[in-house]
């Protein structure tokens, strides 16, 4: 499967809303996000992300259903990555330094990332 593009900041809000929210209408969207944009900007943008390949409407109902094309680990993942890329010239090392020193780590998100570097220890060593 190839990688799908780079959604803009707007197109993310709009992913993140579908992911909280589940399957939603441009309305459903339009009032999840509050004062981000007019109902025709909400419209003209899932109407992008649509030929994007982001998301797809359900055209089976009278008013379309959006739902997003891939799950959201998938999109993070490849925003992550061209973060990694663009930001730290590929050293994913210094995205966790400066993310640990800029964002306070609760004692579960430090306990998660503990679990994760086990995890990637063990699988190296296999």
């Amino acid at each position: 499967m190839d990688p799908l593009p780079r959604p803009t900041d707007f197109e993310l809000a709009v992913l993140q809303v579908l992911w909280k929210q589940g399957d939603s209408t441009v309305r459903q969207v339009y009032e999840a996000l509050g004062s981000k944009g007019a109902y025709t900007t909400v419209l003209t943008i899932m109407k992008i992300m649509t030929e994007k390949g982001l998301i797809k409407p359900d055209k089976s109902r009278t008013t379309y259903v959006y739902s997003v094309t891939a799950p959201p680990e998938t999109i993070k993942r490849q925003l992550v990555s061209d973060l990694v890329d663009r930001a730290f010239a590929g050293a994913a090392q210094e995205l966790v330094l400066q993310a640990l020193s800029t964002a306070s780590a609760s004692k579960e998100d430090l306990k998660a990332i503990r679990k994760l570097i086990a995890k990637l220890e063990k699988k190296n060593h296999e």
